[in-house]
């Protein structure tokens, strides 16, 4: 079988799929990151344009939540159907999530766009502040189809043991963003619009590179008009193991949502620009650590549909080993270097003397998101979708909102804003990975079969 995950070492497996996704993170991150650092920059709009985008990352995560429902929902069962040798199913769950990422993309775009004004003042959005994040929305939403089918649909190419095709995926987009981005911004004078428009034709030149390789000649399972047709039994099985990872992003954007408005009550437009810088940094530091678990997932899900349980275990084991040791890295990072990391996104000399301790607090303890990262992935490579649900509500909506709201009313301050992050990452991590441990990884291999 071309591409068997069960066969040679788990570790190289492993690194040969997590190092093209690390890459295609990294690149991916340009999407994200470079309209923040080029409309930091702006020499007009000072740090309010900076705001303005941090309006709209709710919005942005909001479409990556129900991308990742029908993406990484469908991505794992495809990938122990593979292992289990059944294609015609695997093939059929390829299809269908095409199908359901191409129907919700049409009716977030239609959506968000109808409502945007009242929704960017729910979140936050000041008069000051709302010019900006509404020129950048307006045309930001023009590209989601093109989203959602590239990014829901690159797992696919990965589960297919092709990670480098999936990383130049990404690699394409990001580098046709880069050079856009100070063209249209400064070249065209275009300013948020600019960098709006360089977004959505980088995320157009994306899907065509993914749907081309689904449906040519060198997929091994394509994208099929006969497998499109809606399954009510396979939407079920996908949006059911994808719910969990859609719940990490719903919260993160209520969680982004909460922040923005408490900060704009405690602590005004320059905070909320803050927590854009610190998303932005996050966003950078979480990516190596989500392309291990990522470049994990498929090998796990592959060798657990094949019952090859001790390489499960391998695999389990390797993955917590390389998220620890680059997460303890990081913290060390940000403790040393935070002006380094602030100054990149904004030259607002208030901004970056304000949000240094903001990011020494928000990253104390970063280690612990190895542990949560590793649960989360192994629940979800292997199908136990209700354990990955609940570990994704327990961080961000049992812990950190709660606790954004509650800490700066009892004497924390603009403070507990960004204190809220570590101790659930804390609390969170280290549950969800002793849970794992004990119900999962000890008892793999006592059952001869794959099912959760």
């Amino acid at each position: 079988m071309a591409n068997d995950f069960s066969k040679g070492s788990v570790k190289k497996n492993i690194i040969s799929q997590a190092i093209p996704l690390v890459l295609a993170q990294i690149t991916q991150l340009l999407y994200n990151v470079v309209d923040r650092i080029y409309i930091g920059h702006l020499p007009v709009a000072d740090s309010m344009a900076l705001t303005g985008i941090g309006l709209v990352f709710p919005i942005t995560t909001l479409i990556a939540a129900f991308t990742n429902l029908f993406g990484m929902g469908g991505t794992p069962l495809f990938a122990i159907a593979r292992g289990a040798r059944d294609d015609e199913k695997a093939r059929k769950i390829l299809g269908n999530t095409f199908s359901l990422l191409l129907i919700s993309s049409v009716v977030l775009l239609g959506a968000c766009y109808i409502f945007r004004e009242p929704v960017l003042f729910l979140f936050g959005a000041s008069e000051n502040s709302y010019v900006y994040a509404d020129d950048y929305l307006k045309i930001y939403l023009v590209g989601t189809p093109f989203l959602m089918l590239s990014t829901g649909l690159n797992g696919f190419i990965n589960a297919q043991g092709f990670p480098k095709i999936g990383m130049l995926t990404t690699a394409i987009g990001a580098v046709l963003n880069l050079a856009l981005d100070p063209l249209f911004i400064f070249a065209f004078d275009m300013g948020v619009k600019g960098a709006a428009i360089a977004t959505v034709i980088s995320q157009i030149v994306s899907a065509v590179w993914v749907l081309k390789f689904l449906t040519g000649k060198k997929a091994l399972l394509k994208i099929e008009r006969k497998n499109m047709k809606i399954d009510p039994r396979l939407v079920g099985k996908i949006t059911t193991l994808g719910l969990s990872a859609f719940i990490v992003q719903a919260t993160n954007c209520a969680v982004q949502v909460v922040c923005n408005a408490t900060l704009k009550t405690v602590g005004g437009d320059l905070y909320v620009g803050i927590m854009t810088v610190i998303n932005s940094v996050r966003d950078i530091l979480h990516l190596p650590v989500q392309g291990i678990t990522h470049g994990a997932q498929p090998v796990l899900s592959f060798n657990y549909g094949a019952c090859e349980f001790d390489r499960v275990k391998q695999g389990i084991k390797f993955m917590a080993f390389l998220g620890i040791v680059y997460t303890a890295i990081a913290w060390i990072f940000v403790l040393l270097a935070p002006k380094l990391l602030i100054s990149a996104f904004t030259d607002d000399l208030m901004m970056i003397e304000k949000g240094v301790p903001a990011l020494h607090i928000y990253f104390f303890g970063f280690i612990f998101m190895a542990f949560q990262f590793t649960g989360q992935s192994t629940f979800q490579a292997l199908g136990y979708s209700k354990r990955a649900i609940f570990f994704s509500l327990l961080r961000k909506a049992i812990i950190v909102i709660p606790l954004t709201i509650f800490l700066p009313q009892i004497g924390f301050g603009i403070d507990g804003v960004f204190l809220a992050e570590p101790i659930s990452n804390a609390i969170g991590g280290l549950a969800c990975f002793t849970t794992m441990y004990f119900t999962v990884y000890r008892r793999l291999g006592k059952s001869k079969t794959a099912e959760p």
